[in-house]
């Protein structure tokens, strides 16, 4: 175990107050703030606006730290998890924090104000509201089987570029431990995990910041947040997913086709590929360019 250095520890906690602040000033200057994080003409002595939008911002920094930027802290620092001790709910802890962020932001930011009116606007501000849901989430499936396929023929292609020029020194042997392990739980628990991370992480990464931040700024976060995997060649993938779910809400201007996108990306990776990649692997896990199939997404 790789001691931890005091950047790793203060590093990660101030790469995450500054992404908060970068996030509060864009959603400023975009006009995106909630309702109750904005002075009314005439109250401009009421301190309770600043008050709440400074608590947000707080807790938004604590969730990229825990979430996005703690994961750098740890690469290469910790062997694999006994994945015997992993208890099925802290599979979902990441959404929960995640969930538990934007249910904060809402109540702080709509909850003082009536029912209707500027209240209503929290739906289109996470990037809900759309004329016809069913049409997007149709659009969205269409959209997740093109991305699975372009997706995993890039990787492919890059793992065999990789494997022609050093071999077994660029292209990966084995998958990280977790892949397999999850890809081995029960049907339910993967279509549930397929499902959380399609709604929570399209909510808060493309419907929370996306519009905030740009493309490139939520892309950067998203792809931080899978880092705990510790495997460069698995976020190549993970870009190009986050960047065809991005496109998808710039287009279609809701989040409805992402998720679609994400979830079906997200089924196919731990329903079918990725076992069908592990049964055809070697029993040491060492299959040359099987584990790029894994490592898809």
């Amino acid at each position: 175990m790789v001691e931890l250095s005091p950047w790793r520890l203060l590093v990660p906690p101030l790469l995450a107050a500054l992404a908060a602040l970068a996030v509060d000033q864009m959603s400023r200057r975009r006009g995106l703030d909630p309702p109750g994080f904005r002075t009314v003409p005439g109250r401009e002595g009421d301190l309770v606006p600043a008050l709440l939008r400074t608590l947000v911002l707080l807790l938004l920094a604590v969730v990229l730290w825990i979430g996005v930027f703690s994961p750098l802290a740890m690469w290469g620092a910790t062997p694999e998890p006994d994945l015997s001790q992993v208890a099925v709910p802290q599979l979902f802890l990441l959404h929960l924090i995640l969930v538990g962020f934007l249910a904060c932001w809402y109540v702080l930011g709509f909850g003082r104000l009536p029912r209707r009116g500027p209240a209503a606007s929290w739906w289109a501000q996470l990037g809900f509201a759309a004329p016809r849901v069913g049409a997007e989430l149709g659009l969205g499936l269409a959209a997740g089987m093109a991305a699975w396929l372009t997706v995993l023929g890039v990787m492919l292609t890059l793992g065999l570029i990789l494997w022609q020029l050093g071999g077994d020194k660029l292209v990966p042997q084995s998958p990280p431990a977790l892949i397999p392990w999850i890809a081995g739980l029960p049907v339910v628990l993967r279509l549930g995990l397929s499902l959380s991370a399609g709604v929570v992480e399209e909510t808060f990464f493309r419907g929370f910041l996306q519009p905030r931040t740009g493309i490139a700024f939520s892309t950067a976060l998203f792809v931080l947040a899978h880092a705990s995997y510790e495997q460069p060649l698995m976020l190549v993938g993970i870009t190009l997913l986050s960047l065809m779910y991005a496109l998808l809400v710039w287009w279609r201007q809701t989040i409805w086709p992402a998720i679609a996108a994400h979830v079906l990306f997200d089924a196919v990776q731990l329903l079918v590929v990725i076992p069908a990649a592990l049964e055809l692997m070697p029993a040491d896990g060492e299959g040359g360019l099987m584990p790029v199939a894994v490592l898809a997404g």
